[in-house]
């Protein structure tokens, strides 16, 4: 038996086009698909908003000015966003008060920082002045003090070898960079290069 070849006219829909025309894979319908099925609706603002603080919040405290930062790269309109931070504020969701003051002791205790670096920290994430200060003032001058000598200590070693000029110069740097007073820098480094050279005197005393 011979088959018979047919030739497609190239007017004629193909396959896709033809399902198309007869309806959809059940007989039923025109077999098109609408927009409206192939995107879902917009999602509401606030919601969205919601959402966004939330999945930010998981495992990481933020502040205000950070959500209403991350708000606002989404395009979030600037009422939904004071709405939606205002309510997660009300709730205990967003407080910045306690913010600060786990920053501070956390860098204080795991990076060494001082009061004026710490502040500086909190103010490049929107906390207001008042609270970084409030914040802050939970370091006094003596425990800055005992953390600067702490650092010193740990470097200490490293810098032997160096004269002293250059060692006071580097080890008082290292402190000035974590935010403490320069008077206070230069005190506490001498005080350990004297105590150093005091140690090894006695070490080597007949």
């Amino acid at each position: 038996m011979t088959r018979r070849t047919e030739w497609a006219d190239p007017q004629e829909p193909g396959p896709q086009r033809a399902r198309s025309r007869r309806g959809g894979p059940d007989g039923t319908g025109d077999g098109t698909t609408s927009k409206t099925d192939r995107e879902p609706p917009p999602q509401d603002p606030a919601e969205r908003a919601r959402a966004i603080c939330l999945r930010l919040l998981t495992g990481t405290p933020r502040t205000r000015k950070q959500l209403a930062d991350a708000l606002k790269k989404r395009e979030i309109p600037d009422e939904i966003s004071e709405e939606v931070l205002s309510r997660f504020e009300e709730v205990g969701l967003i407080n910045d008060a306690a913010f600060a003051d786990a920053w501070v002791e956390s860098r204080h205790h795991g990076r060494g920082l001082a009061r004026r670096a710490l502040a500086r920290e909190l103010r490049t994430k929107g906390v207001d002045a008042t609270v970084v200060d409030e914040a802050v003032a939970q370091l006094d001058a003596d425990r800055e003090e005992e953390t600067a000598r702490a650092l010193v200590a740990r470097k200490l070693r490293s810098t032997r070898g160096l004269d002293r000029d250059r060692r006071l110069r580097r080890l008082a740097g290292m402190l000035a960079r974590k935010g403490y007073p320069e008077g206070m820098a230069l005190r506490v480094v001498r005080q350990a290069l004297q105590e150093e050279g005091d140690a090894a005197d006695d070490l080597y005393e007949p």
